[in-house]
Parts: C-alpha cells; sequence; structure tokens
C-alpha cells in the first residue's frame, strides 16, 4: 500500500506542470478574455494601445533576458546550462531585433523603444521575477518565466483557432502567428518540461513556494494587458 502510494506521489510529481496548468485557469481565463486580447484577435485593438504594449513589452524583454543569464548560474548540469545560454543569445540576438523589426511597422523607431522607461506595473513585475531569480532555486526562476511564455503560446492558438479565418486582414496577424507557432510552442514546451524535471524531488513545501510564483506572475501577466489596455503610465 505504501509503495502504491508513492509511486502515486512521484507522477504528481513529475506531472507537475499539470498542477499548475489546472490551478491557474481562473486567472488565464480573465487574461483571455481581457479586452486587449480580444482586440488583438479581431483585429479592432486601438493602434495607439498596441504602440504602448509594444514599447513596453521591448523593455520587459530586457530583464527577462537577464533571468536566462541566471538560469546558466543557476543551472545544476551542462545540458540545462547551454541551453539557458542559447535561449538568452536567441533572445538578445534574434527575438529583439525580430521586436524592433515589428515596431517600426508601427512608426516606432529604435530609439523610440531605447528610450522608454518601464512603467510602474512593467517595473513591479520584472523587480519580482528578479528577486525571486536572485534568491529563489532554479525551480522558482523557472516558475516566474513560465507564465509569460506559456499563456502567450495558449493565447496565440486561442486566437488563431477563434478568428482564423480573418487574420488576412488583422492588423495583429504576425503577433499571433508569432506566439501560435511550432516555434515558439517549442521553447515554451522546453520550460514546461524543465518544471516538471526540477519538480520531481521537492517537497510540498516547496511546490506551494513554486506554485505561489507561477500565480503571482500568472495575476502580473493580467496586469500588463490592463495595464497597456487604459495606457497606464507613471500618473507624476
Amino acid at each position: 500500500m505504501g509503495s502504491s502510494v508513492n509511486k502515486e506521489e512521484l507522477l504528481l510529481k513529475q506531472n507537475f506542470s499539470n498542477r499548475l496548468y489546472q490551478n491557474v485557469q481562473p486567472i488565464w481565463e480573465k487574461n483571455h478574455q481581457h479586452p486587449f486580447v480580444v482586440g488583438l484577435g479581431t483585429g479592432t485593438l486601438d493602434r495607439e494601445k498596441f504602440i504602448f504594449y509594444l514599447k513596453q513589452d521591448y523593455v520587459y524583454l530586457i530583464d527577462y533576458a537577464k533571468l536566462f543569464a541566471i538560469g546558466v548560474e543557476k543551472a545544476n548540469n551542462l545540458k540545462i546550462m547551454t541551453k539557458f545560454a542559447a535561449v538568452l543569445h536567441e533572445t538578445l540576438h534574434f527575438e529583439m531585433e525580430l521586436h524592433r523589426q515589428y515596431a517600426a511597422e508601427f512608426g516606432i523607431t529604435r530609439a523610440d523603444l531605447e528610450a522608454t522607461e518601464p512603467t510602474p506595473i512593467n517595473l513591479a513585475y520584472t523587480s519580482y521575477m528578479r528577486k525571486v531569480a536572485a534568491n529563489g532555486s532554479l525551480a522558482e526562476l523557472v516558475a516566474c518565466l513560465l507564465p509569460c511564455a506559456w499563456d502567450y503560446w495558449e493565447i496565440g492558438k486561442l486566437l488563431k483557432s477563434t478568428y482564423g479565418e480573418a487574420l488576412a486582414t488583422n492588423p495583429y496577424k504576425k503577433w499571433i502567428e508569432t506566439y501560435s507557432s511550432e516555434t515558439f510552442g517549442a521553447g515554451t514546451q522546453w520550460l514546461i518540461d524543465l518544471i516538471d524535471e526540477l519538480t520531481i524531488e521537492k517537497s510540498e513545501e516547496e511546490l506551494h513556494t513554486i506554485e505561489q510564483h507561477f500565480q503571482i506572475t500568472s495575476k502580473y501577466e493580467y496586469l500588463f494587458w490592463e495595464m497597456n489596455e487604459k495606457k497606464q503610465d507613471w500618473p507624476i
């Protein structure tokens, strides 16, 4: 009997990402129903709101990339170190350049992007992640990285399946195709698999802490959409 219980516990830990996914649904459903996200899908999102988003997302990516650098340091084997280093290189040399090119299509120059100051929500979100990354375990770091990647993938797939027939005339078609793509999905799946790998031998207390980070950063994702929908910046 005891052996059977141990096997069940091990199976649950091997699929910790399933637990994260199930428990975060109330938050992610609000993300998916947010007016900004729906506006992306229908193509009716106000252009100025999207420009505001592109600028804030750019400065967010700078801090997000730094988390992968911390991941290299915290990795417990060469395979994980190498992957974090590769993702960091990909983010800095390719993803951010694609972001600059896409922003240019909306009249935003590189100088505009570089001059952007993070809003209070943006700063709070990245500061939270960097604090966890600096003080927590590698699993805690990945828990902070994961909601941004995973929920963007979920949103991309949802918008493509829901509004796919009208994408040809949607000004945000490229955004939807990027985040629903197999390439983006593969990178996200690596993080999902990694969180499962890193949590197999964790205690329930440790798992609870990791899930808290996942839930909090998922809530920050909602606040990020809200920030862009309302163009919330420093009031003073």
